[in-house]
C-alpha cells in the first residue's frame, strides 16, 4: 500500500497530543465527550449500577485516537498496487488532411479516431501511462507518459485537424523508442490508411466508402487583350459521377461558365473555360456537387497584375519613354508632372506630391529625395539631399562612346542585368557623381558610374542614370525593356510573386520600399506578424483557403491574397497501401503496476461516522442547558 498524498499523515501528530491531554485531564473531574456521548446518554435508562468512569474515559480516548488516525489516512489517500494491473499505451493519431473527410454518421474521420482512443483509455487500468503522437502538418507529441486519465482525455479532445501530411516516419521512430524501453507497451496507429502487414502495432482504420470529388492542377492565363483561360482537372475518387463545375469572376457567376462533366471513377478529366474580361481580381472554380470533403471543391486564382499594381509619379518635360515602360512593363498607374510644377509644390510643402510607390525625376533637380517610396534620378545636374551622392559637373564627349558593363558577379548585380547585353549603349554626355553611400554600379564610362543602384538615406531603393535618355540610343534598344523591368523589380518588387500554393508550402512575401509592417491572416483568422528587416519574409501555409496579407507601405495600407490548396495526396477518401508497418523487437505481456484506490471510500465512511458522533454530542449539550 502507498499513499497518494503522504503529507496527510502529518495529522497523526494529533495522537500523542490526545494522549498527553488525557494524562493531564485525569487529575480533574471527567466530562462527557462527543465520542461516547450516545453511550453515556443511554445509561440514564439502564437500571443498573453506573460503570466506572475510568473505563469510559479510556474508551473515549481510543475513539478519539481512531478518529484522528482515520481522518489522517483519508487525507493521505491510501492506494494499493496491483501487479500487471495497468499498461503503457502509445497512440499515433493521423490528423492529416484526409482525416477531415466526413463519414456516414456526419463525423469526421479524426473525430472517430479520437473516440477510438478515448474508449481504450477509459477501459485501461488505473496507473496506466498514455502517450499521444499526432501526425498532420507536423509530427507533435501531445502528451508523453501521462498517468492521469482525465488529463489525457482533456488533451485528446483539444487535438485539431491538419490539412497536409508529414508521413508516419518520425512518429514511428518515437514509438519505437517507447517500445524499446518497455516491450510490454501497446502501440496503436489510428488512421484512414490500411496496411497489409502489422507487427507490434495495431492499426485502427477509421475510413469508409465516402464519396469525394476534387479539382486538380488548376491554372489561369490572362492575356493583354483581355482573354482569360482557366483550365484544370476534376476527379471522382469513389464512383462514376456527373459533376457540375462553375466559373466565377470576382464572386459573380460567369454566363455560360458552367460545365456538366461525366467523370469515370478515379480518372481525372480535363476541362477549361475561355472568357473575355476587361479586368478581374480573382477567378474561382467550384464543384457544385456536395460530397464528404468540401474543402477541395474550390480553387481560387488571383490576378497578380491587379494584386501588385502601384502608383508612380513621373516628373519630366519629355516623359514618353518612361511613361510607356512603366505602364507596360511595370504595371503602374502613372501620373505625369512638369518639373517646374513639382519644384513649386515641393517648396510649398504640398502633400499632394507624396504617397506614390515610385518617383521618377527626369532632368529635374528636387531639393531632396521623397521619404515614402523608391526613387529614380535620371540626369540630375545638382546634388540632391539624402540621395547618397554629390554632383560634380557635366562631361561632354567629342563623339558618342559606349558604356562598359560591370563584371561584378554578385547575385544582386546578376539579377539587375539579367537578359541585358549592354554592348551597344552609347552616350554623348553625362553627369559626374561622387558616391558616398554603398551602390552597385551596373554601367560605367572611364571609371565614372553611369547607371547604379542602392539604398538612400531613408532606406528606400534608388536607381540613378548619369545621362539623359534623349542623349543616348538606349531607348531604341531591346536592352532598354529588359533593364527597365529589372530595375522596376528592384525598385518596387511585387509583394507577392505567386498567389497559388499547396498547403504545407512556404509563401514568400517581398518587403518593398518603405514597408513598415506585414500582417498575415489565415483562413481560420489566426494573425501572424512578419519581419520587415530583410528583403523578404516567409510564412508556412498550414491551412486550406485564402490568406490575406496586409502591408503598411508609407502612410497607406495595401492588401494582397494568397490561396492555399488542399494537398492532392490527401484528397483520396480510400487510401490502401501494400506496405508493412512495424516496430522492431519482441513484444512481452509485462504490464505496469496497477493502482486500487477505492479503499478511500471506507475511510471516508469512518470519518463521517466519527463526525456524526461529535454533531450529536454538541446538539445534546445545547438541548440540556
Amino acid at each position: 500500500m502507498s499513499f497518494q498524498y503522504p503529507l496527510g499523515l502529518l495529522g497523526l501528530i494529533g495522537v500523542p497530543i490526545l494522549v498527553l491531554i488525557y494524562i493531564i485531564k485525569s487529575k480533574f473531574t471527567e466530562q462527557t465527550v462527543a465520542a461516547t456521548y450516545l453511550w453515556t446518554l443511554s445509561e440514564r435508562f439502564l437500571k443498573k449500577k453506573k460503570k466506572d468512569n475510568k473505563i469510559t474515559g479510556i474508551i473515549s480516548l481510543i475513539l478519539q485516537i481512531l478518529a484522528v488516525v482515520v481522518i489522517s489516512v483519508t487525507i493521505a489517500h491510501p492506494v494499493f498496487s496491483i501487479s500487471n494491473g495497468a499498461g503503457e499505451y502509445c497512440f499515433v493519431l493521423d490528423s492529416s488532411g484526409s482525416m477531415n473527410i466526413a463519414t456516414e454518421n456526419d463525423k469526421t474521420r479524426l473525430e472517430l479516431g479520437k473516440e477510438k482512443i478515448k474508449e481504450i483509455i477509459e477501459k485501461s487500468g488505473n496507473g496506466s501511462l498514455y502517450t499521444l503522437i499526432c501526425v498532420g502538418d507536423d509530427t507533435e507529441v501531445v502528451f508523453e507518459k501521462e498517468q492521469g486519465r482525465d488529463a489525457a482525455l482533456r488533451l485528446l479532445d483539444a487535438v485539431e485537424p491538419g490539412f497536409g501530411t508529414q508521413g508516419f516516419g518520425d512518429a514511428l521512430t518515437k514509438a519505437q523508442a517507447y517500445f524499446d524501453e518497455n516491450s510490454g507497451a501497446l502501440t496503436y496507429l489510428v488512421t484512414d490508411k490500411s496496411y497489409k502487414e502489422q507487427q507490434n502495432i495495431e492499426v485502427i482504420n477509421v475510413s469508409d466508402k465516402s464519396e469525394n470529388y476534387s479539382l486538380l492542377d488548376m491554372t489561369s492565363d490572362y492575356s493583354a487583350n483581355g482573354d482569360l483561360t482557366v483550365s484544370g482537372k476534376v476527379v471522382s475518387y469513389e464512383s462514376d459521377a456527373t459533376i457540375s463545375v462553375q466559373l466565377y469572376l470576382d464572386d459573380v457567376a460567369v454566363a455560360d461558365g458552367i460545365r456538366e462533366l461525366s467523370v469515370k471513377k478515379a480518372t481525372p478529366l480535363e476541362f477549361s473555360f475561355s472568357v473575355f474580361t476587361e479586368g478581374y481580381n480573382k477567378a474561382t472554380v467550384k464543384i457544385l456537387n456536395e460530397d464528404a470533403l468540401m474543402l477541395d471543391n474550390e480553387s481560387i486564382m488571383y490576378n497578380l497584375k491587379d494584386e501588385n499594381s502601384y502608383s508612380a509619379l513621373v516628373v519630366s518635360a519629355t516623359p514618353f519613354f518612361l511613361e510607356t515602360v512603366l505602364e507596360v512593363v511595370g504595371n503602374a498607374d502613372v501620373t505625369v508632372m512638369e518639373p517646374d510644377q513639382y519644384l513649386k509644390l515641393e517648396e510649398d510643402g504640398d502633400r499632394s506630391i507624396t504617397g506614390y510607390g515610385l518617383y521618377v525625376f527626369h532632368s529635374c533637380n528636387p531639393k531632396s529625395v521623397p521619404t515614402d517610396g523608391s526613387v529614380w534620378l535620371i540626369n540630375t545636374s545638382a546634388s540632391v539631399e539624402n540621395s547618397g551622392f554629390n554632383y560634380q559637373g557635366k562631361v561632354k564627349l567629342d563623339r558618342a562612346e559606349s558604356l562598359e558593363k560591370t563584371k561584378a558577379s554578385a547575385t544582386t548585380v546578376k539579377k539587375l542585368l539579367e537578359n541585358v547585353d549592354g554592348s551597344e549603349i552609347y552616350v554623348s554626355q553625362y553627369s559626374k557623381y561622387d558616391m558616398y553611400r554603398s551602390f552597385n554600379t551596373l554601367f560605367s564610362h572611364d571609371g565614372n558610374p553611369m547607371i547604379f543602384t542602392g539604398v538612400n538615406t531613408y532606406g528606400n531603393r534608388e536607381v540613378v542614370f548619369a545621362f539623359d535618355l534623349h542623349n543616348s540610343d538606349m531607348p531604341l534598344l531591346a536592352d532598354y525593356v529588359f533593364l527597365a523591368k529589372n530595375l522596376l523589380d528592384f525598385s518596387f518588387p511585387t509583394v507577392i510573386d505567386n498567389a497559388y500554393y499547396t498547403c504545407g508550402e512556404k509563401a514568400q512575401i517581398n518587403v518593398v520600399s518603405n514597408c513598415e509592417s506585414l500582417r498575415v491572416e489565415s483562413p481560420s483568422g489566426k494573425i501572424s506578424h512578419l519581419s520587415t528587416t530583410d528583403t523578404f519574409s516567409e510564412i508556412r501555409l498550414n491551412e486550406v483557403g485564402v490568406y490575406t496579407v496586409k502591408a503598411m507601405i508609407g502612410e497607406g495600407q495595401k492588401e494582397f491574397h494568397i490561396y492555399s490548396a488542399y494537398v492532392e495526396s490527401e484528397k483520396d477518401p480510400v487510401t490502401d497501401t501494400e506496405g508493412k508497418i512495424s516496430l522492431q523487437g519482441q513484444a512481452s505481456d509485462e504490464g505496469l503496476a496497477g493502482i486500487y484506490d477505492k479503499l478511500i471510500i471506507f475511510f471516508i465512511c469512518l470519518a463521517v461516522i466519527m463526525a456524526a458522533d461529535w454533531v450529536v454530542y454538541c446538539y445534546e449539550k445545547y438541548q440540556l442547558r
